[in-house]
């Protein structure tokens, strides 16, 4: 086994026992903030948090960012995260020596940039980068929104909040339509309600569907940039906006909230 070799997934990638228990060693080191899901079951704790480490880990592999030491022992990669001191955070890991194996790396611990742990490396890594164009995050109001409101609501008709998921088709596309507009003026009037999520290679833009109240979201609108307009086919739940958009960076609260 390559110890230059990057799986694809964290967990092929290294062992990590006892992965709550890490991830809140994480949760604790590094700046406070929610990583809980608020409407959403989840089957572990901190889901926004083992989401966020594993979508980071897949990105530093393609970015070829994963350090290893000369001697081939020792691995790191850049978390992405920082200490309420900004002191970034890395995770080590040590060549796995257990006799059944199915990775070559083993979790060691979280390392602050400062910390000796990490002299074994000529180079420290650098955090995973997700787009080019900075532009792209940025929702360009001179662009037409195009939104597939009935496919928006056969296919994620599930995602909607309590009423809405009994509501006739025909009447919650009406309602749906007056939310989009709302967005769109949203947006004219703050360019920031517009939120950046990384999926599938590229940056999208979360725009807020607030159904029964103005001031209280209840869905986010995904819309994809096609150079001359937007496309918007799909929604998500507010959790799972929370979750893609974390990617990038802590999203700013005036909608989006965990």
């Amino acid at each position: 086994m390559n110890p230059h070799d990057l799986p694809v997934t964290l967990y092929e990638f290294a062992f990590i026992p006892k992965i709550d228990e890490v991830l809140q060693e994480l949760a604790n080191l590094v700046e406070p903030e929610d990583w809980e899901y608020q409407r959403t079951p989840a089957s572990r704790p901190l889901p926004i948090l083992f989401n966020y480490l594993r979508y980071t880990y897949t990105r530093l592999a393609e970015e070829k960012k994963i350090a290893v030491s000369p001697d081939n022992k020792y691995a790191c990669f850049n978390s992405g995260l920082v200490t309420m001191n900004q002191e970034p955070v890395y995770l080590l890991f040590e060549e796995n020596l257990f006799d059944n194996r199915t990775t070559f790396w083993h979790f060691s611990r979280f390392c602050r940039r400062g910390e000796h742990h990490l002299n074994k490396f000529p180079q420290i890594p650098e955090m995973a980068h997700y787009f080019e164009d900075p532009a792209k995050l940025i929702f360009d109001t001179r662009k037409e929104l195009r939104v597939n409101v009935e496919h928006i609501v056969a296919e994620n008709k599930d995602r909607f909040p309590v009423p809405y998921t009994t509501m006739d088709d025909f009447a919650l596309q009406t309602f749906l339509k007056g939310a989009i507009d709302n967005a769109k003026h949203r947006i004219q009037r703050n360019y920031k309600t517009a939120i950046p999520q990384y999926y599938n290679g590229s940056i999208q833009l979360l725009l807020p569907l607030c159904i029964g109240s103005p001031s209280k979201a209840d869905l986010a609108l995904v819309a994809e940039d096609h150079d001359g307009f937007y496309r918007a086919s799909t929604c998500l739940t507010l959790d799972m906006a929370y979750n893609n958009a974390r990617q990038l960076a802590r999203p700013d609260r005036d909608w989006l909230q965990p």
